[in-house]
């Protein structure tokens, strides 16, 4: 994982006077000075003390500090919180952290690194949002769930992206993956960002979730070919080596198998305009052959028939991309490689040096300020995260 990131700078010289009172239950814009020297002892990798200012707010007569470019109330500077948060997000531990930075000469105990992390995860989120309700749009959402352990316990973990940019939308702890919890979690996204298109996995869970929400839907083209080209290289193996009897219900032979295998091959790799005709032929093959009876593998007749059910009827699904490219002239990836992406980096690129989270919140503010930060171009200024 790269983090083309700039760490925060101190300045002592430059002071930014909030414009309002701080305190919440004043307004007040007109302040008066307090005392101009007020020294601050500060943890920081080049200064080890600053000069504050104190001034009265006229409204409410009371006083309040006003801090130099990178300081804030906290012990420590924004560059030493962008340091310690960085180092975490790249693969060192807490107190890995709390090493590197007692042998740099900056000592932070791992559990203040700790709180800056979360503190840190807290406002990327904020920030996240924020930028999605001033207009962040989307015309197809990709989305994909993945799994971490949390207080001994597995967790579902919800990714959804912006499947032509890249971006993440959102990335939350689900309670699981039914189809009541993946509307609750993926309407008001789709809704927010003005959706078109949703792009999932072939979780029958999805497909409920597209009809609902009345999304055109695309099924990951990856995932279902792969499955499908195991299944034939399966079925033609059994028909080679140990063939067995063909049933009475059904009018074929092992030569007609093996050449209906060959078109299902053609057919979910090249997703002819005609898909469905051929597909609905094929169906009608194996239409009769029996079931299996209780604790009986079934036989590749009816695993034929299944397979060929289950394509027949999600043909629309897999090629929405060709409809929408014909029909809305809007080309999208049949793919859902976006997700994949998201959820490599943003969730177990730093989770697969760890043993687990302790706790659901820290799963959300990791993977949360991960996201934003991959997310942002080149020298972006991590002072937005600790700004108050």
């Amino acid at each position: 994982m790269r983090l083309r990131v700039n760490i925060p700078q101190v300045d002592p010289a430059e002071m930014d006077a909030p414009e309002v009172c701080p305190y919440e239950d004043c307004d007040g814009e007109y302040f008066t000075p307090h005392q101009q020297h007020c020294e601050k002892p500060l943890r920081d990798t080049e200064y080890d003390q600053v000069n504050a200012k104190r001034r009265k707010c006229l409204r409410c007569e009371r006083t309040h500090r006003v801090y130099p470019e990178g300081v804030s109330e906290a012990e420590h500077s924004d560059r030493l919180k962008g340091v310690a948060v960085l180092l975490y997000l790249l693969g060192i531990s807490y107190r890995g952290v709390e090493d590197f930075l007692t042998a740099l000469g900056c000592p932070l105990d791992h559990v203040t690194v700790y709180r800056d992390v979360q503190e840190a995860g807290e406002k990327a989120r904020e920030l996240r949002v924020e930028w999605l309700k001033r207009g962040g749009k989307a015309k197809v959402v990709g989305a994909d769930p993945t799994h971490a352990r949390c207080g001994g316990e597995d967790v579902v973990i919800g990714v959804a992206v912006d499947a032509q940019e890249g971006m993440i939308l959102t990335i939350d702890v689900l309670e699981n993956e039914q189809t009541e919890t993946l509307y609750q979690w993926l309407q008001p996204i789709l809704d927010l960002v003005g959706a078109e298109v949703l792009k999932t996995d072939d979780a029958d869970a999805f497909k409920a979730v597209a009809d609902r929400t009345g999304m055109e839907h695309q099924l990951c083209r990856r995932h279902v070919t792969t499955n499908v080209l195991d299944f034939i290289a399966e079925a033609a193996e059994e028909m080679w080596e140990a063939p067995s009897d063909v049933p009475e219900e059904l009018k074929i032979s092992a030569d007609d198998v093996l050449e209906d295998l060959e078109q299902l091959e053609w057919t979910i790799i090249g997703h002819p305009e005609h898909g469905s005709k051929v597909l609905r032929t094929l169906y009608f093959h194996y239409s009769a052959a029996p079931r299996p009876g209780k604790g009986e593998r079934a036989s590749i007749w009816y695993r034929m028939r299944n397979h060929v059910l289950h394509l027949w009827d999600n043909w629309r699904r897999l090629t929405c991309y060709r409809n929408l490219k014909h029909g809305e002239g809007l080309e999208i990836n049949p793919t859902n490689n976006a997700a994949e992406q998201a959820i490599g980096w943003a969730v177990k690129e730093r989770y697969r040096t760890m043993r687990g989270y302790k706790r659901e919140e820290s799963v959300r503010n990791v993977t949360g300020l991960t996201a934003w930060l991959i997310d942002q171009p080149a020298g972006y200024d991590m002072s937005a995260l600790f700004a108050s």
